[in-house]
């Protein structure tokens, strides 16, 4: 008959292993189930989303560049300046020069010493008249060098100036440039998370939305009312139908919202600022009742996006990144305001 044993009982190390073990086990299909992945109308949706948030700060870093290449002009003038007051500081030292040596060569004994040893009153009053004419000139030259050194100071101290102010202004574009790019890029991530079907299916879906809601970025010429340099800067706009947006761009083969109004408006002789922001500030506001053809629409707030009214209910405007310039109804964003250039 064999013996039973009772089993040892397991210890207290043993038991807090197990114990770890099965917690462990318990735990592990729950840390296995990833995040669900976003469908195909969450990602169209984020994307939408990024690059709509993207458009404010590409007008500000349009508004910075702008402000750059005029403090870029202004640093490159107060440079310029500078050189010419330093050549003009040189030249006047080199004047000098000679007068001091003459008024050390002959300047240093006493008149009533140099009388007695001159041989010949009338060569040492000569002499004299000469030595009085030096001093003035030196004099003078002295006065015109000081003043010549006060300028050059302060030209160094503009030129300082300036430089600074403009690695500030490049800082801030390089700051902007980074968040609109930053936006861009989480943008293209959950665009390359999809499949070539899912991305498929939300072209797709984004052709329906268009061709419901009236949008087309079909090539096509303009025939509509308007006339003059409205007519000319619409037609310019009609022509870039189809153009991909591109954030900062002013064309000639894509645009941002604001590079697009402004290109359009230059092809007819008129010259507007760069941003949507200054466009709006410096156009003469018209109601939207008194829309004509040509007028600058602005979507949203006075800042953010801006197009062309071209009549019959609708605008011409470069929309954001992903999409074509296209002619789309004018209530297909929220109407803001309008502006006449």
């Amino acid at each position: 008959m064999g013996t039973h044993r009772r089993p040892k009982p397991p210890s207290r190390a043993r038991i807090a292993t197990l114990g770890m073990a099965a917690g462990a086990v318990s735990l592990l299909p729950t840390q296995s189930q990833a995040a669900p992945k976003p469908t195909v109308d969450e990602v169209r949706k984020q994307v939408e989303q990024l690059y709509e948030e993207a458009e404010a700060p590409t007008e500000e870093y349009n508004a910075i560049s702008e402000q750059q290449k005029k403090l870029q002009g202004e640093a490159d003038a107060a440079r310029d300046r500078l050189a010419r007051k330093q050549q003009e500081v040189n030249e006047l030292r080199e004047k000098i020069g000679p007068l001091a040596a003459a008024q050390y060569r002959s300047g240093g004994i006493d008149p009533s010493v140099e009388l007695f040893l001159s041989g010949d009153p009338d060569d040492y009053l000569d002499h004299a008249e000469m030595l009085d004419r030096t001093s003035s000139r030196q004099a003078d030259a002295l006065r015109a060098m000081q003043a010549k050194q006060r300028e050059l100071t302060q030209e160094r101290q503009d030129a300082q100036k300036r430089l600074e102010s403009l690695e500030e202004t490049r800082a801030k574009a390089a700051a902007k440039k980074d968040e609109v790019q930053g936006k861009l890029a989480k943008a293209r991530k959950l665009l390359n998370s999809l499949t070539a079907e899912q991305r498929a299916r939300m072209e797709a879906a984004q052709e329906q939305d268009d061709a419901s809601s009236g949008a087309s970025d079909s090539p096509t010429s303009y025939n509509g009312p308007a006339s003059g340099r409205a007519k000319t800067a619409i037609e310019f706009a009609y022509a870039q139908l189809g153009k991909p947006y591109e954030w900062g761009s002013t064309g000639p083969n894509s645009y941002d919202c604001s590079g697009l109004v402004g290109a359009a408006w230059r092809s007819a002789g008129v010259s507007l600022p760069r941003t949507v922001k200054q466009m709006y500030d410096a156009g003469r506001k018209v109601s939207k009742s008194d829309l004509q053809p040509g007028d600058v629409i602005y979507w949203y707030n006075d800042n953010q996006h801006n197009g062309m009214y071209v009549g019959d209910g609708k605008a011409i405007h470069a929309p954001r990144t992903g999409k074509n310039i296209e002619i789309v109804p004018l209530d297909s964003m929220p109407f803001f305001a309008a502006s006449r250039p």
